[in-house]
């Protein structure tokens, strides 16, 4: 058994965590570069907690940007054992409207210009993201949010898109009609597939700022807007993450859904032939199965 660290990556609007004991911001090295800025570590509650602020304190990241492999090391080098993405989204339902938040269970991923995985060549692996969000902690995160007055909406497909311009009325169309996505977004991936390759458990809460732009009502995305909501949604954003230490507790007991396990069968590379450097980078995210 060891003890639970809840890691937030916090996305726009949401820079901090309320209530954090002995916090300090602290710089974390990792063999993918630098994450987005320094991470805040502290207690909350009795729990281990650490805040990772996606685009870096002043919004210096664009989604393409923003360092998603040093991101999860870095988390997982701390001691992380479920991490929590809190980011901005669009919505494709009249009932999931600006305000509300969507506890997301399935993605679409449609990014291209990002690394997506820490595996590669000299060391190949394969996960599994069937089912890319842990369902135990993304409970908690509902139970959280209810307690703590907001709207929320269990289970949503989350389209990943490029950025950063936002979609065209036909893609938003196509993207809610035929594809059945619920909402968009352009940060929850690779960072989903990641958090699974470091086998921890994830969870993504996104907070609804608009309507995307097919709906005949409200036209264009309109950043101000979105700013706007942003901040009451960072408020409750913070409500829900004090409320979890209460639900997770202070001891990790294994993942039920087997999220703390994802690279048991993964690794296809022999031990004679991987690569000697690619082992060393992957110390922090898959020394439990690399026995380094």
């Amino acid at each position: 058994m060891t003890d639970t660290m809840i890691a937030v990556i916090g996305g726009s609007g949401l820079y901090e965590i309320d209530g954090l004991e002995g916090a300090e911001w602290r710089d974390v090295e990792t063999p993918w570069g630098d994450p987005s800025d320094q991470i805040l570590v502290g207690t909350l509650n009795g729990v281990k907690m650490a805040f990772l602020p996606r685009h870096g304190r002043g919004h210096v990241h664009s989604p393409s940007s923003v360092p998603y492999r040093a991101n999860i090391d870095a988390l997982k080098r701390l001691g992380a054992t479920d991490v929590i993405s809190v980011s901005a989204c669009g919505s494709f339902r009249e009932e999931m409207r600006p305000g509300d938040f969507v506890v997301v269970d399935q993605f679409i991923d449609r990014t291209f210009a990002r690394e997506k995985s820490f595996f590669g060549p000299g060391l190949v692996a394969h996960v599994s993201v069937a089912h890319p969000t842990c369902p135990r902690l993304s409970a908690a995160c509902l139970a959280a949010g209810r307690d703590a007055g907001i709207t929320l909406h269990e289970g949503g497909t989350y389209l990943a898109m490029e950025g950063p311009q936002f979609s065209t009325l036909a893609e938003s169309k196509m993207y809610r009609e035929a594809w059945g996505a619920d909402v968009i977004g352009m940060t929850n991936m690779p960072e989903a597939k990641l958090a699974r390759e470091a086998e921890l458990c994830y969870a993504s809460i996104a907070m609804v700022t608009d309507f995307d732009s097919w709906h005949p009502e409200h036209g264009e995305v309109d950043v101000t807007e979105i700013i706007a909501i942003l901040m009451g949604n960072a408020d409750k954003g913070r409500a829900m993450v004090r409320g979890l230490p209460a639900l997770l507790g202070t001891e990790r007991t294994p993942c039920p859904h087997g999220c703390d396990r994802a690279l048991e069968y993964a690794i296809l590379t022999a031990p004679d032939a991987r690569d000697p450097v690619m082992v060393d980078k992957l110390s922090a995210v898959a020394g439990r199965v690399l026995n380094v």
